[in-house]
């Protein structure tokens, strides 16, 4: 178990999403992602499309992806144009080889900040330019309170089989002070017109650990989710990166310690372990860290488990990150650099990162390791890799400690080790990987 001070909410990334770590990504390393989009693709591999809509009613004050809150409808256009150039380039590169897409994600930012005019134009070209016939899922977050009956009505119309509401918390006074732009009226308003309209997968995000969070509003967010019946519940534990209105504007004492109203670690793993037992409860499976399905069999999130099987990824938009033939890609940042690449027909690349088998390995067995299960056989016909020998000492150590068992098959994780799965991932990392800061 980690030492007390270790148990604080502290400032820095607690979330693990990718493997080596962003910090070692670079821009010198663009050549390789030049030659990974110029050459065929590794047969078998699914390819999918993620789109950063950057636009949002406010900023969450936890918030560290790139988003703007001061762009006005010419602004809006120019950026949609921008990335539907971007797609366009991406589709004429070798790397596609004859592939359709395998799923699509509009991510953000708020993609639901768009209209339903802009959302018909934009989706209507990008489907002629790389078709979603062949998608498994289309997924769509939205806030609340941007939703109106006739834009789900064209999102529905469009094809999109997930709808994601970020509802995060039911409770006004922590909705606004963790900068959050909706309602509660208009969580159940909005939840209530996509039902009506028979979308096939909805989802709510909860964040556990909110700023002003307690034991009894925890509980009651809790319990209208479930009366909410939604197909699936995400359920993130609070963390406080950098980059955020959060990390600047909190009074830190010492080294990254805010003094403020956040739980520290122990009590946002108990929310979540409440929440999952509540959801069992309610007739839910635990699908991962992070999320509770109504059905395994028939609730999937093709996003998640394709990129944690190692598929690739077109990730368009400023500052989103893909990644193809072996190579992580990212975007550039700013919105200045993203327009003025496109505008001479470029393809807006930032940093990369070639990776290795090695690497791969890793990343595939990490990521996999937060739905709680890994099979030793996937490993050993995907990389020809014995997991369990390769990396036995990892093992060993999280199963003295309780986080985990491990059998001839493969590796199980205990109900306390999934919850907290993010913080031991780093047990895997190789040396020269656990230097830098995450991002």
């Amino acid at each position: 178990m980690a030492g007390v001070d270790q148990e604080k909410t502290g400032l820095g990334n607690y979330f693990i999403a990718n493997y080596p770590p962003f910090s070692f990504w670079k821009p010198s390393y663009l050549p390789d992602a030049v030659m990974a989009l110029n050459s065929p693709p590794v047969p078998g591999t699914p390819l999918g499309l993620y789109l950063h809509i950057p636009f949002c009613r406010k900023r969450c004050k936890f918030c560290y992806f790139r988003v703007y809150t001061d762009k006005n409808a010419k602004d809006v256009e120019v950026y949609l144009n921008a990335i539907v150039k971007e797609v366009e380039l991406l589709a004429q590169t070798p790397c596609i080889g004859g592939r359709k897409l395998d799923y699509i994600y509009f991510g953000g930012g708020t993609p639901s900040y768009l209209s339903a005019t802009q959302l018909r134009g934009m989706i209507e070209r990008l489907q002629t330019i790389l078709p979603w016939d062949a998608a498994r899922e289309v997924a769509f977050e939205c806030e609340p309170g941007t939703l109106q009956q006739h834009k789900l009505q064209t999102l529905r119309e469009l094809g999109v089989t997930r709808l994601s509401l970020g509802v995060e918390n039911f409770k006004p006074e922590i909705l606004q002070f963790n900068g959050r732009a909706h309602l509660e009226e208009e969580i159940h308003r909005a939840y209530g017109w996509a039902r009506d309209l028979g979308f096939e997968q909805i989802n709510i995000d909860l964040i556990a650990g909110m700023v002003g969070e307690d034991w009894p509003n925890w509980r009651d967010c809790v319990r209208k989710t479930i009366a909410m019946s939604p197909d699936s519940v995400t359920v993130y534990q609070m963390e406080l990166p950098y980059n955020t209105v959060f990390s600047r504007e909190l009074k830190v004492i010492g080294q990254d310690e805010p003094q403020l109203g956040i739980a520290d670690w122990p009590t946002k793993r108990a929310w979540v372990d409440y929440a999952f037992e509540e959801f069992q409860n309610a007739g839910y499976e635990i699908s991962s860290a992070y999320t509770v399905v109504k059905s395994k069999a028939k609730t999937q999130f093709v996003y998640r488990d394709a990129l944690w099987s190692g598929a690739d990824m077109f990730g368009t938009g400023v500052a989103s990150f893909g990644h193809v033939n072996g190579v992580h890609i990212q975007n550039v940042d700013t919105w200045e650099q993203y327009i003025e690449k496109l505008d001479k027909n470029e393809i807006p690349l930032g940093r990369a990162f070639p990776t290795t088998p090695h690497h791969r390995l890793i990343r595939e067995m990490i990521l996999q390791l937060k739905t709680g299960h890994l099979r030793a056989d996937y490993f050993q016909k995907k990389f020809g890799a014995n997991i369990l020998k390769e990396f036995a000492d990892g093992y060993r150590k999280l199963e003295s400690e309780g986080w985990l068992t491990v059998s001839e098959d493969g590796v199980d994780l205990t109900p306390a080790g999934l919850l907290q799965i993010d913080r031991h991932l780093t047990t895997f990392f190789d040396a020269e990987h656990l230097s830098n800061r995450y991002t």
